[in-house]
């Protein structure tokens, strides 16, 4: 494996940086005190200049290489905790109850961190590379704010990349995948408004909660029945609020999930069968369901030039054998699919190395793994020494 050797100097700083990151982790749009620590990592490595301000909390920072090449590209991370109560117990774990670094971002912005060191150290590379340092990935868009708010138009570049952990596959290796390689998403709210009424007496009301649960079930027809078996799709409730005590027909119900697809056509089925099924089975049962659902990431779809250029790099520190393609895109979904819709880019998979007993992304007890940091972190390094030459 051959991880830059000036980088692996410092994996035990970067190891330092992740489990600062990690306890005091931040939401989306919130992350004040993560956007403080980026900014001052930056400016102690000398970067040429820091913008801030994008989508409240985010951060770009500027490094030139030597030469007087115009050219730039994009190399970016994504740094928000999500809602979680923390359950692994280590040391470093999270300072704020309910949130929690359950996908890595940590990891993510270290990794970043790392290879902004080492460039502005040694300007190896002829152009600019802009790392960004994004906020707000889950759930509110950062990617998409950043874009809306002007960050290409403020930092030109050619191409721009993205990099997410994946426990499952092995330690150090890479995934790639040219066209979709993360899912659409969207947002489902579904609100029944039924009658309430005494427990014991439920002929005097709707019951909303066992309308429902019939909506639960139902909605799973969808993808069974109504889409062809070569598609992809998914339709998933995560949460179901209604009710007060034991003995209280509630008035009304308030359902959440999420909905994930590949085809704009799928996409467009899914929203038809999600409001068809939740207000037709409200209505034949005596209530009324108010559906939303809202449409919020984009595929994400790697560009086939930018993805082999992602290769090389990535083949250049691991190997060429550990560099494997990614049979089926995730179902999960990112808002750097933004970011592939304005600018050529890629967006590769790095292997975190966990067992298939050990816990996914978004688990309470999912902990990224620290020995992959100078891996990524050369990654980024050799993909900006690759991609902007030095002339000879």
């Amino acid at each position: 494996m051959a991880v830059i050797n000036r980088i692996a100097d410092f994996h035990s700083d970067m190891t330092a940086w992740r489990h600062d990151l990690h306890a005091h982790p931040e939401l989306g749009l919130q992350e004040s005190r993560t956007s403080a620590v980026i900014q001052e990592r930056l400016k102690s490595f000398g970067v040429d200049e820091i913008i801030t301000g994008m989508a409240k909390t985010g951060v770009v920072g500027v490094i030139r290489g030597t030469g007087t090449s115009t050219r730039a590209i994009g190399l970016r991370a994504d740094i928000d905790a999500l809602p979680i109560h923390e359950e692994t117990g280590l040391p470093y774990a999270s300072t704020h109850p309910g949130v929690m670094h359950a996908c890595g971002h940590d990891g993510h912005t270290t990794m970043l961190l790392g290879a902004a060191k080492y460039l502005a150290e040694t300007r190896n590379f002829d152009g600019t590379v802009y790392v960004i340092f994004q906020p707000a990935e889950e759930n509110f868009g950062g990617g998409e704010i950043m874009v809306k708010e002007g960050l290409f138009e403020r930092c030109p570049m050619e191409k721009v990349f993205g990099l997410h952990n994946w426990p499952i596959a092995p330690e150090g290796t890479f995934l790639w995948r040219k066209g979709p390689v993360m899912a659409a998403v969207a947002q489902i709210e579904i609100t029944i408004t039924g009658k309430g009424a005494h427990g014991a007496h439920p002929e005097h009301g709707v019951d909303p909660i066992v309308i429902a649960s019939q909506i639960v079930s139902a909605l799973q027809t969808i993808v069974a029945r109504t889409i062809d078996a070569t598609e992809s799709g998914v339709v998933t409730i995560g949460h179901i609020n209604g009710g007060f005590t034991h003995n209280v027909i509630p008035e009304s119900v308030h359902m959440k999930g999420t909905a994930r697809w590949f085809s704009p056509k799928i996409g467009d089925r899914l929203e038809e069968g999600v409001k068809r099924i939740a207000t037709g089975i409200a209505e034949s049962m005596g209530a009324v369901a108010e559906v939303e659902f809202n449409r919020i990431y984009p595929a994400t779809v790697n560009d086939e030039e930018a993805t082999d250029l992602a290769m090389a790099a990535a083949s250049a520190v691991v190997g060429e054998q550990r560099v494997n393609h990614m049979a089926r895109p995730t179902m999960g979904g990112e808002d750097f699919s933004f970011m592939l819709n304005a600018k050529q880019g890629a967006y590769l998979m790095l292997g975190g190395g966990r067992g298939k007993d050990d816990f996914m992304v978004h688990h309470p007890r999912y902990d990224f793994n620290d020995a992959i940091l100078p891996v990524g972190a050369s990654y980024w390094a050799t993909l900006a020494e690759q991609l902007l030459p030095r002339k000879a």
